[in-house]
């Protein structure tokens, strides 16, 4: 689960120097004596860990509270994703115990069948025997052989209830087993029921601070001033990420440059606004896009990199950040979820989060950037195919 306080998310001290990623990236050694670097990074990231709670602190109140709201629902979201996989086991486990019982069933009743035959046979047989031994003029021949008759069946008859005793053992065990698997699962859909009262009441405490929110900004006229502080930030943080990372610079292969035009978008789905296009009236503008997609959609990993950022910002949610080297970056945010913490690798195609509405939206999407030095570029160049515009 990933930590909801931006001190313990922005944590790039993970970043060992010299440590290779197995799809062919290697970070490579900071320029100077590593230690010395390694501690240049720290305090420069305990700086801006500052900074940035003392802006948080600053913020409005209905921010802070909306913050709080969507972190414990992507909390809660995250949770309940994690039991529903797990009762989905449970019951697939159930139905494998439960045919695994019908079985066992059906070779004890054979088993029975077989054993209960046996004897029957050997019962007849043994009359027929000492009624012919009795009158036969061969006895001692005849003895001898019946002797070894009623050893054969003596050890098959034990074989079969060895056989039996065993199949009574294995469906005695698959009885205790279903009893435990019902039990974990009875467990698992409580808590279940519990996760999504507590998902339920989140959301509706950020329905409630969202509205208070949208109504005094609107009361006030100042979206246009909102919208640029949220623009700010970003600006902010991404230069300051930057700035730190090349401390601590990836090398690489293939550069991101080199793949110029083969990307893949983190999400499928539909064109809600283009990079370019005018907002808030047309007093600014896009800096990337915003690709319309169900709740809990995976949002993918562009290329490979590091994640620079995970954590909650004013105006984007929650938003992950990966460094991809050579100054280029790529931004993931209105997420319901993150699932990766700053300093961790990733490759193409890797989940890094769920599509959510974090940072006040009123629908599910994703926000996509992507930046050379700080700046916000077109992504449309750099993707192998375009997007279909919303309808």
């Amino acid at each position: 689960m990933i930590m909801s306080s931006t001190r313990r998310h922005l944590r790039i001290l993970g970043i060992v120097l010299g440590w290779s990623l197995a799809n062919g990236f290697d970070y490579a050694h900071a320029q100077g004596d590593e230690a010395q670097a390694l501690q240049t990074v720290r305090s420069e990231i305990r700086i801006l860990e500052d900074r940035l709670a003392d802006q948080q602190a600053e913020r409005e109140g209905e921010s802070a509270v909306l913050q709080e709201a969507e972190l414990k629902a992507a909390a809660a979201t995250e949770a309940l994703r994690e039991i529903r996989q797990q009762v989905a086991a449970q019951r697939t486990r159930r139905q494998v115990l439960l045919e695994k019982t019908r079985l066992a069933n059906l070779r004890l009743d054979r088993e029975r069948g077989a054993l209960a035959e046996q004897v029957r046979m050997s019962y007849v047989a043994g009359r027929q025997e000492m009624l012919k031994l009795l009158l036969s003029q061969d006895s001692a021949v005849r003895l001898g052989r019946l002797v070894v008759y009623y050893d054969y069946l003596n050890r098959a008859r034990s074989q079969r209830l060895e056989a039996v005793e065993s199949e009574i053992e294995a469906f005695t065990q698959l009885a205790t087993d279903r009893a435990r698997v019902g039990q974990e699962l009875n467990r698992l859909e409580q808590t279940q029921a519990d996760e999504l009262k507590i998902l339920e009441s989140s959301r509706n405490e950020r329905r409630v601070v969202l509205a208070r929110l949208v109504q005094n900004i609107a009361t006030s006229g100042e979206e246009i001033r909102h919208l640029r502080d949220d623009e700010r930030r970003l600006s902010e943080l991404v230069a300051e990420l930057q700035s730190l990372l090349e401390l601590l610079p990836l090398g690489a292969a293939q550069s991101f440059p080199s793949i110029k035009g083969q990307l893949a978008w983190p999400v499928s789905g539909s064109l809600i606004s283009d990079f370019g296009h005018p907002r808030a009236g047309g007093q600014l503008r896009w800096n990337g896009v915003v690709v319309g997609a169900p709740s809990g959609t995976p949002v993918r990993a562009a290329y490979y990199g590091r994640v620079a950022y995970a954590d909650w910002l004013p105006g984007l949610g929650l938003l992950i950040i990966l460094d991809h080297g050579a100054g280029y970056m790529t931004l993931y945010g209105h997420n319901g979820a993150l699932l990766k913490e700053s300093g961790d690798s990733v490759v193409p195609g890797d989940i890094i989060a769920h599509v959510g509405d974090s940072g006040g939206q009123t629908q599910t999407a994703l926000y996509f950037e992507i930046r050379q030095n700080g700046e916000p570029i077109d992504p449309h160049p750099w993707m192998g195919e375009d997007l279909s515009p919303a309808r």
